[in-house]
């Protein structure tokens, strides 16, 4: 199996400019797919998935209500969702239910904090917050999968900086 690179995204909320930048910001690293865990609360943030130029996919967050019906519009899933990249098995969640090593990558939100953690054979992931709600942080992660390690890249900044900044954690796959 060759790497590829997932960029992850989580807690939108209301600031679909932070969204915006920080799709364009994972783009620039190289992400060849993006996955957004939740609590869009906006149609414009669904947009920029869409218009993103990249295979997508993401699920409801608990703010995410009046966006209910728009699922078939955009590919935008109940939690826990499954799916599979190349032969890469992740499982996609909001909320933090379903932490179960089940896949090869178990992504949640919610939580609007940065983890990342290898145990029992998976990635346990939460990319913290794009929103910069709970801390002065605009934050995502891109993951680069290969069959003998996981790479995360956790890329954030200050909502009003110009540049990001990142820190990589290397995990050897069992």
């Amino acid at each position: 199996m060759s790497s590829f690179k997932i960029g992850v995204i989580s807690d939108t909320h209301k600031r679909g400019d932070l969204q915006k930048e920080a799709i364009s910001q994972l783009k620039s690293k190289g992400a060849e797919y993006l996955l957004h865990l939740g609590d869009f609360e906006l149609v414009e943030n669904l947009e920029n998935l869409a218009t993103s130029g990249l295979p997508y996919a993401g699920v409801f967050g608990n703010n995410d209500y009046a966006l209910k019906g728009l699922e078939y519009k955009y590919k935008i899933e109940s939690e826990p969702y499954f799916l599979k990249i190349k032969d890469t098995t992740i499982k996609m969640m909001h909320l933090p239910y379903y932490l179960t090593n089940d896949c090869d990558i178990v992504l949640f939100g919610h939580l609007h904090k940065f983890s990342a953690e290898y145990k029992g054979g998976s990635l346990f992931l939460n990319p913290g917050e794009i929103c910069a709600r709970e801390k002065d942080l605009s934050e995502c992660a891109i993951i680069e999968v290969s069959k003998s390690h996981f790479l995360v890249d956790y890329i954030y900044r200050e909502p009003t900086a110009l540049k990001w900044s990142s820190r990589e954690f290397e995990f050897k796959r069992d």
